[in-house]
């Protein structure tokens, strides 16, 4: 009976989540602002830094990394200023909040669906930073670290949006409390992606992607413990 009880508990709560990433992704494919922004975001930076830089193609190549995941973060970081935004705008963030399920699967609603926007973004951009800077991107092991460091910052951006969104500047709260607490992440990211294109042996790689698959389950169990706490008034 206890296991019927939890694995019905455990349907209610996916139910949850998937019913707010449908909800998020449904409203961002009607007015498409967001992506769209993000994208745009995103291929001006790529296309500011080929230009305006000026390099011969190894020093791009050497350069290319860091810039990728420059372009990368402040996308994304795009994309979490909207994350509550549109339910404190129009006040409806209360009603989600008295649903009768786990405040958790309000978090995780919002990071499958901020995730989904940013890596939408980053499956466009991946292929057009190749052919500006002569680099394939399309190395397996290069594509989950991505995949994890994006995972990574989505994971806290998610928790901090949750708690910037009581400030009257979100907009400018959120970059300055993020980008210290991603720190660790994102170097970790570029440390591991430059090892995968370089040629790197696991040995020297799997340090830094160890750290980002850290990061990633310690920052969600934290995110899990005390996002009921950070969206009260």
């Amino acid at each position: 009976m206890e296991k019927l009880t939890n694995r019905s508990a455990g349907a209610e709560f996916l139910r949850a989540v998937a019913a707010i990433v449908w909800k998020d992704l449904t409203a961002e494919f009607r007015s498409r602002e967001i992506i769209s922004g993000m994208l745009v975001f995103s291929l001006l930076v790529v296309l500011i830094f080929n230009f305006a830089l000026d390099l011969d193609r190894n020093a791009q190549g050497n350069i290319a990394v860091g810039i990728l995941w420059v372009t990368f973060v402040f996308a994304a970081t795009l994309g979490l200023n909207r994350t509550f935004a549109a339910e404190k705008d129009r006040s409806s963030l209360d009603g989600l909040l008295l649903a009768p399920v786990d405040r958790s699967a309000l978090y995780f609603g919002k990071l499958l669906s901020t995730l989904s926007g940013v890596l939408i973004v980053e499956i466009f951009i991946i292929p057009v930073f190749s052919i500006l800077y002569n680099v394939n991107l399309l190395d397996p092991l290069f594509l989950i670290v991505v995949l994890l460091g994006t995972t990574g910052y989505a994971v806290v951006g998610t928790l901090l949006a949750a708690m910037a969104m009581h400030t009257r500047a979100r907009e400018v709260m959120l970059p300055v409390i993020l980008f210290p607490v991603t720190l660790p992440v994102v170097l970790a990211s570029v440390r591991a992606s430059e090892g995968i294109l370089a040629g790197h042996q696991w040995g020297q790689i799997s340090g830094p992607i160890n750290l980002v698959i850290a990061y990633d389950i310690i920052f969600l169990a934290i995110a899990y413990m005390t996002f009921d706490y950070l969206v009260e008034d």
